[in-house]
């Protein structure tokens, strides 16, 4: 039976590191059309969901992207305190589904395929694993802050890409159901599967040197799209 599943993009109006981000434009086209461009080239998702306390988004999505649905999120949901497992908890119970796909609009990297593998990995593993998380391989020398070596051991100089790879939690994609993120407050599951993805389309904005890399990256790989 096919399963209903459900995108969710956050989306803030205010940003203290990189002012405007979520609407400055980026390759010719505000920030967050990217995502929504991508997410709508998905098979698997049913519908997309918005949730945003910003009236410039609001209009954007009107304008550009009637088929998704906007959320405008509650007074008592915004601030910088407020947990993003309490926003996607109050979001789910707007719309019913199997599971739910969780990104960010600051991903503008990330492929249609790439989101449908993920689904895939998923739902062909259930119930073996009850969530997904999105993860980038690193395979370098890493230490602690006591200087202990984590991954390596100091004294047999292997090369990098021989070293046992360690995986970072990239925010890029979660799949998760409503009942885990209401037990655990949590969107991982207690078999939550890892899910690779491809160190270009993991980039992040989190700073205003994110934002230069990602645009220079977006035009060389996408052009004008």
């Amino acid at each position: 039976m096919k399963q209903k599943i459900v995108a969710l993009v956050p989306m803030r109006h205010h940003s203290v590191r990189v002012p405007e981000k979520n609407y400055r434009k980026l390759a010719g086209k505000p920030l967050f059309h990217h995502i929504l461009t991508t997410l709508a080239a998905v098979p698997e998702l049913d519908s997309i969901l918005v949730d945003t306390d910003s009236p410039v988004i609001m209009e954007g999505l009107s304008n550009h992207f009637p088929d998704v649905r906007p959320i405008s999120r509650p007074d008592h949901l915004r601030g910088d305190s407020v947990p993003m497992n309490e926003v996607l908890i109050h979001d789910t119970g707007e719309v019913d589904a199997d599971f739910y796909l969780q990104t960010h609009s600051t991903n503008p990297l990330l492929r249609p395929e790439t989101i449908s593998k993920a689904i895939l990995a998923l739902i062909d593993t259930v119930p073996e694993y009850d969530s997904l998380f999105g993860v980038t391989r690193i395979q370098t020398r890493l230490w602690d802050q006591l200087g202990r070596p984590v991954n390596h051991n100091p004294a047999v100089l292997l090369r990098t890409q021989d070293l046992p790879p360690i995986y970072e939690e990239n925010s890029c994609i979660y799949i998760f159901t409503r009942s885990t993120l209401v037990e655990r407050r949590n969107r991982l599951g207690d078999r939550p599967l890892m899910f690779e993805v491809p160190r270009v389309e993991a980039w992040d904005i989190d700073e205003e040197l994110d934002f230069t890399v990602a645009d220079t990256l977006f035009r060389e790989i996408y052009g004008d799209r």
